[in-house]
């Protein structure tokens, strides 16, 4: 029996798509329901339904930032979840959604909306049953990373915007240390890493904390100089001396000067391919 989890923090809203499934769809379990994006990456890895409807705007993260989180900690044996946005964005938004393969439904759902969206996720589930569960994962990424760029204003894979839209670089990070601000040049930054409510500043002799998100930073730098590794590393380019693939997809990388190790997640191995 299939298995789904819906993330919808409007209770009436969540309770509404519950009832609309069980009449479409009486054979598909609705496993849990949640209200925001972290618990709905907790429990969509602990639980590994094989659906998951996700609300865009959640508290914690958004839907696409939990599916972000999904695609780099899934793990391996499990085939990864169908995923459904469940949206109330405008005609930008669902030109970004019907590009992709990857299914929507609109605010309120209507009936034969959702309707359609269950035939499809059968049809899906149905042609997945022959196949090994790694199948598909890599069209499922070059979605994701089609989506999270089209959300964030700029095209997937970290490339540069028009040069209309292309918002002012950050030359110097200004990281407050009690009285003192140091002033450090964006060219010795190493990486950025998400450190709770901060993110930490690497050089390669110091590190440094912002109060700054990195979602409000990511914007602010060159993607040609900086590339987005993980949700939660930024690495300037320069730096890296090297990228190892694991068996999972995913990459440790090396970098100049430093002994620690970074990892690239399978989102964004697609960055270190051989000339």
């Amino acid at each position: 029996m299939p298995r789904c989890l819906i993330a919808e923090d409007e209770p009436l809203l969540a309770q509404g798509l519950r009832q609309d499934l069980a009449r479409h769809w009486p054979a598909l379990e609705v496993a849990t329901v949640v209200g925001d994006g972290l618990s709905a990456v907790a429990q969509a890895l602990a639980l590994r339904p094989e659906i998951c409807f996700l609300d865009i705007r959640m508290p914690g993260c958004t839907g696409l930032e939990a599916a972000q989180a999904l695609a780099e900690d899934w793990p391996d044996e499990s085939a990864f979840p169908l995923l459904v946005f469940v949206t109330a964005y405008d005609d930008y938004a669902l030109q970004a959604f019907q590009a992709q393969a990857v299914d929507y439904l609109i605010k309120p759902v209507e009936p034969k909306r959702l309707a359609a969206c269950v035939a499809r996720l059968q049809t899906r589930l149905a042609e997945r049953g022959s196949r090994p569960p790694g199948s598909g994962l890599e069209q499922t990424l070059d979605q994701l990373r089609a989506l999270l760029g089209a959300s964030a204003g700029t095209p997937a894979g970290n490339s540069a915007g028009s040069s209309a839209a292309t918002p002012q670089r950050l030359a110097v990070i200004q990281a407050q240390s009690g009285n003192l601000v140091h002033l450090v040049p964006v060219e010795d930054v190493l990486y950025f890493e998400a450190a709770d409510k901060y993110v930490r500043v690497i050089t390669a002799d110091r590190e440094h904390l912002i109060r700054l998100s990195l979602r409000e930073l990511l914007p602010q730098l060159d993607p040609q100089q900086f590339w987005q590794v993980h949700r939660g590393t930024v690495v300037q380019a320069k730096a890296i001396a090297s990228a190892r693939r694991e068996e999972t997809g995913k990459l440790t990388l090396t970098l100049r000067g430093r002994s620690e190790k970074l990892t690239a997640s399978r989102l964004y191995a697609h960055l270190f391919k051989g000339m």
